[in-house]
This record gives structure tokens, sequence and C-alpha cells, in this order.
């Protein structure tokens, strides 16, 4: 991330005193104004990217979860309900609070593979260096969006269960969480897919990208499950 210094003066009788103090330019992106994520995102910046991109998604979606269950908390209709929502309440802004994170913790991976570009590449020596760098700054830019696309399933999961056993007058909101869910994981496996691409270990490549394909295969699955049952009780 970028840094800024700031001066203040402060003006004390027979003395004048400058206090320099470093400011980061671009702190946790979470507590930033949403335009100043649209405007650094819409730029020519390398981050934040799409990975960051699914990570709020998935956040999003965890948060119209939270949401689903907070209006649905102490409704009488719903009293059978409500140990079940607390739980989902619960899970779902535990969720929403660790996707909030991977925002950020994408765009840093991305900024230390970045760094890992400008290195020098002269001497055998520094090539050496360089390429060693490389492949391990590629693994844990990799391994950021796949811990995304694990937690898009989890969305999706809890989806399910709000629109099972949500407040009906809002169970599209149930069913836009696990089409941002579904999003997540899709946008999340471009990421991860891009990255073993470059990566040289065969073994971590192939694990990685087929337990993300399960992923993505168990988020369409219920996907389409959540989205039978929204349009169901919709009438």
């Amino acid at each position: 991330m970028t840094k800024k210094r700031h001066f203040i003066i402060l003006f004390i009788p027979c003395h004048i005193v400058i206090i320099s103090l470093l400011f980061e330019e671009d702190t946790v992106y979470i507590d930033q104004p949403l335009r100043h994520f649209m405007d650094k995102l819409a730029s020519k910046s390398p981050e934040p990217g799409g990975g960051s991109v699914a990570a709020l998604t998935g956040s999003l979606g965890a948060a119209l979860v939270s949401m689903v269950s907070n209006l649905t908390l102490g409704k009488e209709k719903y009293k059978d309900v409500q140990p079940q929502i607390d739980a989902l309440l619960k899970e779902s802004e535990k969720l929403r609070a660790e996707m909030q994170d991977l925002i950020q913790k994408d765009t840093e991976a991305y900024g230390a593979l970045s760094e890992v570009y400008k290195m020098a590449k002269t001497t055998d020596a520094e090539k050496a260096a360089r390429t060693a760098k490389m492949q391990e700054a590629l693994k844990k830019a990799c391994q950021v969006p796949f811990e995304i696309g694990l937690k898009s399933l989890e969305v999706a999961k809890l989806a399910e269960r709000a629109a099972d056993i949500g407040n009906v007058a809002a169970v599209s909101d149930a069913g836009v969480a696990v089409l941002l869910a579904q999003a997540c994981a899709q946008s999340a496996a471009l990421n991860v897919k891009i990255n073993v691409n470059s990566i040289k270990d065969d073994a971590f490549n192939k694990d990685t990208w087929t337990r993300m394909q399960q992923v993505m295969a168990q988020v369409a699955a219920l996907e389409k499950s959540v989205m039978e049952t929204t349009y169901k009780k919709m009438g």
C-alpha cells in the first residue's frame, strides 16, 4: 500500500513544534467509503482486483443472510425456529467478517507479488532468487482466492438455511445471497486458475484446482436448490 507523509504544526509559546506522521494512504478498504474502493478498482492500480471483488461479493451474500435472520428474530410467526435463526445469524456475521478480511488479504498478496516482478534479473544468481521468490509469492496469491472460494460454499449453505426457515417476506434476499455465493465461487476460481497456470508445482496445482472445482460444483447445486425454494415461496 502506498503511504503519504503528513505534518502537524503545533504552536506553543516561544516554540513551533512540527510533528511528522506517516499514514497509509490506502488503509483497510473495508474501513473506507465504498466510492474509494470503487474508484481504486476502476483505476490502473494493480490492486484491488478480481480477488478482492470476489471476497466483497461473498461478504455481501453473508450480510444478506444476516439481514434475513434479523428480520426473523423476535417474530411470533417464527417462534419455533428462533434458536436456529439465532445460530444462523452468529454464523453469517462471523463469515461476513472473515470475507471482509479477505478483501484486504487479497490486495496484500497481489501487492507482494507485484514487488517480486520488480526484482533484479541481470545475473544468474538474481534470476534464481527472483524465480524462487516468484513461486513463493504466486502460491500465496493463489491461496487467498482459494480460501475465498471455500468460504463461498459456506455462504451458499447459510443462504439455503435462510431460505428454508427465514422470514418468507425476505426470502428473495436469501435468493440473492446464494447468487452472490455463486458469483463469489466463480470469481475466486478464475483467480485461482490464473495463478496455478504460473506455479511450477504440479502436485500443488492439481490438488488446489481439483478442490476448487469441487467447491464450484457444490455451490452450483446449492444455487439451483435455493433458487427453486425462493421462487416457490414467492408464489
